[in-house]
């Protein structure tokens, strides 16, 4: 019987730009990505479900509300993985195996020192956070424990970003599916071990994930062997080269600044949300996860999109890049449609799954329409982010972000006082609409810059 891990450690295949994109390509790629990212809405899931099962609020809105300040802390530098996916998959394009080797390097250099930076200053970010949330103080003092001891696997969670985009630039996509089944599937039984066996609550859910992050980088950096034994990873010259770090920091700022509009979107919609009361929170936190399942599902097919674009990008390919942003957006507008009806009929059933307090059921149930319609309404955004993502065309990306980030506050500003939080929810799905649009428009740049 062969060795999954090692199976894994290989590429999925030796593909290059030149070779056609066809639905073999995409899925190929796309499915390992898929059943990967199936497993984070499901540990989300877990997470909510072990601390529903107390039957009170306050905790489930705690792990929901630590876990999004977090998650925006660390997606704050999610533009190292898109970043790394981008250059690397031009790198790859173009031939050069020695900035790949380099561009891993400087991500690790750059995951590693984020998450140091993170984990000095979590004091004065806490108390910043707690300011702006106007959650109970039940609600608050829960979060913080969960986030005291979250806040440490910081440099782990970040140089994540940097190794997960540096495998799938290259399509080694079966080494990241290992690395997510490994991470979160570890995740999941620690939080029932925790949580429902040691009776830890709230601090049993930031241990499990905690012990999982560090065993997940580890387990990465395992897979990126072969650069640290060919000792190109410690090529001075190639890492520190002044071009290359001005061209990738010039990237990761504009993703860096497209990140925070985004993320502000979405604390935003938690922090007016928690004003609503425990309840309106807690009902919230539990239809996010049906939102971050559909967001899972579409970056199996984005992510190909970064991968196939960024090779066709980098080696001069404008029909290659068109027909793999055409298959991968066709394959995951499939997907959405799938994800819409099995939302709206299993829905309620997942709400019931993920809480046992009868109030929150009965709040989910009533804003569970608007999930409902998410899929189709976000799968534009998402697949036309991937494509962009791939030909590096950050500018674009920062420009109309901030475009629909106006977009998503004027709609709020209007909705909210008017609709409370059915005005919340029509305001994320327009931001969705804005997004896909104000893409489009940009696209036939992206093209003629081949």
């Amino acid at each position: 019987m062969s060795d999954p891990l090692q199976d894994a450690d290989l590429s999925t295949r030796d593909i290059g730009p030149k070779e056609a994109v066809t639905h073999r390509r995409v899925l190929h790629i796309a499915l390992p990505i898929l059943l990967s990212n199936a497993t984070v809405p499901i540990l989300g899931a877990v997470d909510t479900g072990v601390v529903g099962q107390m039957g009170l609020a306050a905790p489930i809105g705690a792990v929901g509300l630590g876990a999004i300040i977090l998650s925006a802390l660390y997606w704050i530098f999610g533009f190292l993985r898109m970043g790394t996916v981008g250059l690397t998959a031009q790198a790859a394009g173009q031939g050069d195996q020695a900035e790949v080797a380099a561009l891993l390097s400087r991500g690790l250099m750059i995951g590693a020192g984020a998450g140091a930076v993170l984990v000095a200053l979590q004091l004065p970010l806490f108390w910043g956070a707690f300011q702006v949330a106007p959650g109970s103080a039940e609600v608050e003092t829960l979060a913080q424990k969960y986030m005291a001891v979250r806040i440490w696997s910081a440099p782990a969670a970040i140089s994540l970003y940097a190794i997960t985009g540096w495998l799938i630039a290259q399509e080694r996509t079966r080494a990241v599916l290992v690395l997510q089944l490994w991470m979160n599937g570890l995740n999941i039984l620690l939080d029932l071990w925790f949580v429902l066996g040691l009776g830890w609550g709230v601090s049993g859910v930031a241990f499990a994930t905690f012990i999982a992050e560090w065993s997940g980088a580890a387990l990465g950096l395992w897979f990126c062997r072969e650069v640290f034994q060919s000792g190109a990873w410690r090529d001075r010259a190639q890492i520190f080269a002044r071009a290359r770090w001005v061209r990738m920091m010039q990237l990761n700022v504009d993703i860096l600044l497209r990140s925070l509009l985004l993320q502000a979107m979405f604390v935003a919609f938690l922090f007016v949300g928690a004003g609503f009361g425990d309840v309106t929170l807690a009902a919230n936190q539990v239809l996010m996860q049906f939102l971050m399942i559909t967001s899972y599902a579409l970056d199996g097919f984005a992510f190909s999109a970064e991968a196939i674009v960024g090779q066709a990008f980098g080696a001069g390919r404008r029909g290659v890049l068109r027909r793999g942003a055409l298959l991968t957006s066709g394959w995951a507008f499939f997907i959405c449609s799938l994800l819409m009806v099995g939302f709206w009929i299993a829905g309620p059933w997942l709400i019931d799954l993920m809480t046992t307090a009868p109030e929150v059921r009965i709040a989910a149930r009533e804003f569970l329409p608007y999930v409902v319609l998410m899929p189709v309404l976000g799968c534009g955004a998402f697949m036309l982010d991937g494509i962009f993502i791939g030909a590096t065309r950050s500018r674009d990306m920062r420009d109309m972000m901030l475009v629909s980030f106006v977009i998503y506050a004027a709609a709020a500003l209007i909705l909210v006082p008017w609709l409370g939080n059915h005005g919340l929810w029509v305001s994320i799905l327009i931001s969705f609409v804005a997004r896909t649009a104000t893409l489009a428009w940009r696209y036939p740049k992206l093209e003629a810059a081949v």
